[in-house]
């Protein structure tokens, strides 16, 4: 048994897919509790708002970053969002055109969102897109190794990144929709863990189903256990498919209740969206918005 199988084998963590549903019911039936203006303003101020589409150019990348400048003066009262995430290429429009403090640049990169290419361009994309401007960056990890239990080839790949992009921050994309059983998530996501990843984020949103209850009730179990053993923090992203102010209250609910108040900050908790942020506006407001 190598050292991969021996970190997964010791671990605790609750892989039962029927366990795992139920933890989540439980969690889901007084999440209402969370329903209220403060929730929700920390939860605007958690979003990556992101723009990742073919058609995507540098002006309209330019123009969904004055959206986020103009938010500042048109809304002073709340905060603004955590980041903007974009295509690597973009990251140096971005920064160009960002006006206000405290938004991150955050960009999508190596092979994103198969991760089917070579390491070295991985390395080099991330690379350059911190050369241009980002400050975090979000990769999918290699499920081509997981699934032929490649776990030092995966692990090694993703360290190589996060020495790449140096004090950038690296979200590691577990795609759950991919993986489906909560067994599958427990072991992408200690596995992630333990190659330096910054985060750990359930979905692209591009290919697979996107993020789920469950995949984050045990991604949290994950970074939990991590946490206990190690000391180091490690944050939680969910994206893809998270569109509503109730669904984004909901997941509020798991990481408040399985990692407590510590993880609720931007530095250890992100939602990946982009029609959320005028969801969670209008819930702000008590009015329908379409702003971004």
């Amino acid at each position: 048994m190598d050292k991969y199988q021996e970190t997964l084998a010791s671990s605790q963590v609750i892989a039962d897919d029927a366990v795992v549903a139920a933890e989540v019911k439980k969690i889901v039936e007084k999440a209402g509790q969370y329903a209220n203006s403060d929730v929700y303003q920390f939860l605007f101020s958690s979003i990556d708002l992101t723009t990742l589409s073919t058609t995507d150019t540098q002006t309209r990348v330019a123009q969904f970053v004055k959206r986020v400048n103009d938010f500042d003066n048109d809304y002073p009262q709340f905060k603004n969002v955590a980041a903007i995430c974009v295509y690597s290429n973009f990251a140096e429009i971005v920064r160009s055109n960002l006006e206000v403090s405290g938004v991150d640049i955050a960009v999508v990169a190596g092979g994103f969102p198969s991760s089917q290419t070579f390491t070295e361009v991985k390395v080099a994309d991330a690379a350059l897109a911190v050369a241009g401007g980002a400050n975090e960056v979000d990769i999918v990890m290699n499920l081509g190794y997981y699934l032929d239990n490649n776990y030092a080839e995966l692990s090694d790949e993703i360290i190589e990144i996060k020495h790449a992009i140096r004090d950038a921050k690296l979200k590691v994309i577990l795609e759950t929709g991919a993986l489906k059983s909560a067994e599958d998530i427990k072991r992408a996501s200690i596995l992630s863990l333990y190659s330096e990843a910054d985060f750990i984020k359930t979905s692209t949103g591009k290919i697979y189903p996107g993020a789920s209850l469950e995949a984050a009730w045990v991604m949290c179990q994950c970074i939990k256990e991590y946490y206990e053993k190690t000391g180091r923090k490690v944050g939680f992203k969910a994206a893809g498919g998270i569109r509503k102010t109730e669904e984004a209250v909901q997941y509020y609910a798991i990481v408040k209740e399985v990692l407590g108040d510590e993880w609720l900050n931007q530095d250890l908790f992100r939602i990946g969206a982009s029609s959320l942020a005028n969801s969670l506006l209008s819930s702000m407001l008590g009015e329908e918005i379409k702003y971004f």
